[in-house]
């Protein structure tokens, strides 16, 4: 796509004072979605339901009070409509557009994607480990009693408890560990760099490739394409620039 024509026909003390305060590339960015996306319509209830999602969210409960807002925000009713229909128009060139890539990105980020919830126990101290793992394994004492009282970690407020959160969100071994043993496996202390750890699988939660995935990979894949699309014409506008 050509440098956005609006941006690149303002005149150079204004493009040069914009980049001096580090706005140039926000203003560049806002004027590529308007030219990608300002074509695509949207079904009137979409947008009714939008600016009743707005009105919500600040608190306006009538028309004078959306008035008042507009003024004092400096926008009018066209302003409004652009801003609580871009995501929809994003959604829907998204889906138009990526479509065709979506699964492959789902493919490749699906560990990322998948849910996990575990119990851990984190120890300095291997023998200790060792102790409170034969503990839980013989049912002596729960797992929460245990971690509240000895996890050297975070999660000891939480009794060990942690999730659900990504799979690839925890260190690469206890991630190969959690991804491999199925739930309800206790699995006996490991070391993980400077810590001895004590697991129970909880719960796993692959992700499946449904239509909320396939949007969310039609979406970041358009977040993608955006980016790289304001990096090329930011880089282009910078080398006109005076220095």
């Amino acid at each position: 796509m050509p440098t956005s024509p609006l941006i690149s026909e303002l005149p150079a003390k204004v493009l040069q004072l914009l980049a001096r305060h580090q706005l140039l590339k926000l203003l560049l960015s806002k004027q590529i979605l308007v030219d990608t996306l300002s074509d695509l319509s949207v079904a009137q209830e979409q947008e009714q339901r939008a600016i009743e999602g707005y009105c919500k969210q600040h608190q306006l409960s009538n028309e004078q009070a959306l008035k008042d807002h507009l003024a004092q925000e400096v926008l009018n009713m066209a302003d409004l409509r652009w801003q609580v229909n871009l995501p929809i128009r994003i959604a829907s060139y998204s889906a138009t557009h990526f479509a065709h890539k979506a699964e492959q990105r789902f493919l490749e980020r699906k560990e990322q994607l998948d849910q996990v919830m575990y119990s851990l126990l984190r120890l300095k101290n291997g023998h200790l480990a060792r102790e409170l793992y034969l503990r839980i394994a013989e049912g002596e004492a729960t797992f929460a009693e245990l971690a509240s009282d000895y996890s050297e970690g975070s999660e000891n407020t939480k009794g060990g408890s942690v999730g659900p959160v990504p799979l690839r969100q925890a260190h690469p071994l206890l991630s190969e560990a959690l991804r491999t043993n199925a739930p309800g496996t206790l699995l006996e202390p490991f070391k993980i760099e400077d810590w001895w750890v004590v697991v129970r699988v909880d719960r796993y939660t692959p992700v499946s490739f449904d239509e909320a995935t396939c949007q969310q990979m039609c979406t970041e894949l358009f977040q993608q394409w955006f980016q790289e699309e304001v990096n090329q014409q930011f880089q282009a506008l910078s080398i006109n620039l005076p220095s």
